[in-house]
């Protein structure tokens, strides 16, 4: 049976249209590659898609007064459109949401949990009390440690392009309401990826 090359990419969050970094850091890249294996006559399935859940789309959609749905499917669109007008093109070009992607990736994540390959670990994350709801990356914003900045991410600062946890960050906030978040216990679940080299 002749060798099948799969080339994908970083999807995009579906919170707005593609740009420059995109292209140059992920797609174009793929897309060369793609394109060179094809003209040696290889097999290749060229996908990719929009990520459709994540803390940047939430935020867009209650800064905009938008459901995350209406978000995604307005933005989903015109990332499809910005890669085709760049000359991009994939065989498939999906959308996270789409019931196929759910079903692979619930059984997907369902074969590890049989498995036993997940650990479970009680930590403190920031949570918010008035909107009741923890705070990832995104959801909480504060001081940088590194360069001051006073409007940094919980991820990553854009002033100075430092990567960072939540708990690094000086005078935290919520990316909802404003308000100081607590630090509040729980559960999640892990994938130690140093076992699985």
């Amino acid at each position: 049976m002749p060798k099948r090359h799969l080339i994908t990419c970083a999807l995009p969050y579906a919170n707005g249209p593609i740009h420059i970094g995109h292209i140059a850091g992920c797609f174009l890249p793929s897309d060369i590659h793609n394109r060179f294996l094809r003209m040696k006559g290889k097999d290749v399935l060229f996908v990719c898609g929009t990520d459709e859940h994540g803390v940047p789309i939430t935020l867009k959609a209650k800064n905009e007064g938008k459901t995350p749905q209406q978000v995604v499917d307005e933005n989903h669109v015109i990332i499809a459109k910005g890669l085709k007008d760049f000359g991009i093109h994939f065989d498939t070009f999906s959308r996270t949401t789409n019931a196929l992607h759910h079903e692979t990736a619930q059984a997907f994540f369902k074969n590890l949990y049989d498995k036993g390959v997940f650990t479970e670990d009680v930590t403190e994350q920031f949570y918010d009390e008035e909107a009741k709801q923890f705070l990832a990356d995104r959801y909480i914003t504060g001081t940088c440690p590194n360069c001051g900045y006073d409007n940094a991410y919980g991820d990553q600062c854009e002033k100075c392009g430092r990567a960072s946890s939540p708990s690094e960050l000086l005078k935290p906030r919520s990316a909802l309401t404003g308000n100081s978040p607590i630090l509040k216990e729980t559960k999640n679940w892990y994938l130690p990826l140093d076992k699985l080299q």
